[in-house]
């Protein structure tokens, strides 16, 4: 069982409270002569963890009549991403609900939309620093955040390292490249609760792949040369832990060099079976989908909703992998 501090119970627990108002608001007004159209811009069209958080926000538009436009790029990055939002604001949908792929790239396009006077929500990532209707700064435009608490999951995962290793040894962070807000997040969480609460465990630098499965691999191997006694590695996002679980496996270190996973598509299944990959840490995709629709369905009523809106995490291990209530968390293509 992982501990969850208390502060972050009751977070969690008003959080919960806005989403049960939100999804009781929402479901009890009633039916409009207009159906809105919400567009949904993930930060990549091909991944699991994305096309979860569409079948949430395709049950959430079912349920309300909402007319749901899905549109993104193949790859998570803001070069691409950008010209799909442009494409998106042609269009004009009612509300937009967004995955930004880079917390500053992505400020003056979205502002676009709010001069077009389309209301946007970020799921998952978002833009400045994720605190919205302040009235400071040049990114507070959007409505509302709607995500994971990121670092409260990096928290998790450094518990869980820790605990696989037995409370010693040396660590270090597999990471995407700085910039990504929520793997930014993941990362700090991880190395505040390692500092606080484990003091023999020694966490090396952060080694970033640029989302690539076989730099993550290599970059292993290049740690584990310099730190023979590399106890764990902590994937900040799936493509650097399973790299960096290749990189174990390949030096003959399975089962000796600690591996912990954030997300968990179908993949992650038999690496957790085979004890490739420790602990996965699951977040609710299809709940952030399901909640953003509601949200800006509420908003477009006429209805107030909360300016972030978080959603939750399952710890999933080679135990309880077949439990069905660990294992619908399960990120499904």
């Amino acid at each position: 069982m992982h501990r969850i501090p208390m502060k972050h119970r009751l977070a969690r627990l008003a959080a919960g409270f806005a989403l049960v108002a939100l999804f009781s608001v929402a479901s009890a007004l009633p039916a409009l002569a207009r159906t809105f159209t919400i567009a949904l811009i993930p930060g990549l069209t091909t991944d699991a963890f994305y096309i979860t958080m569409h079948r949430g926000a395709e049950a959430a538009a079912k349920a309300l009549g909402v007319h749901l436009m899905f549109q993104g790029a193949p790859e998570f990055n803001p070069t691409l991403q950008v010209p799909v939002l442009d494409a998106v604001i042609a269009r004009h949908p009612d509300a937009i609900l967004i995955a930004p792929t880079d917390t500053t790239q992505l400020i003056e396009p979205l502002k676009k939309a709010v001069a077009a006077g389309i209301p946007v929500i970020t799921v998952d990532t978002y833009i400045g620093n994720g605190h919205y209707q302040t009235g400071f700064g040049n990114a507070d435009f959007p409505l509302s955040y709607i995500a994971s608490d990121n670092v409260l999951g990096g928290e998790i995962a450094a518990r869980a390292l820790a605990q696989a290793m037995g409370g010693k040894g040396k660590v270090y962070v597999s990471n995407v490249k700085p910039g990504i807000s929520t793997t930014d997040q993941r990362e700090q969480g991880f190395k505040l609760e390692m500092k606080l609460h484990y003091p023999h465990i020694t966490v090396l630098s952060t080694q970033f792949n640029n989302d690539d499965a076989n730099t993550a691999a290599s970059q292993l191997q290049a740690v584990l040369a310099r730190n023979p006694d590399l106890g764990g590695v902590f994937g900040a996002n799936l493509f650097s832990a399973l790299g960096a679980a290749n990189g174990v496996k390949a030096a003959g270190k399975l089962g000796k060099i600690k591996v912990v996973a954030f997300d968990a598509p179908t993949a992650i299944v038999g690496d957790l079976k085979s004890g490739l990959v420790t602990i996965a840490i699951a977040q609710h995709p299809a709940e952030i989908g399901w909640f953003g629709v509601a949200a800006a369905y509420a908003h477009l009523t006429g209805q107030s909703i909360p300016v972030r809106i978080g959603t939750g995490f399952t710890v999933i291990t080679a135990k309880n992998v077949d439990d069905p209530a660990v294992k619908k968390f399960i990120y499904h293509n």
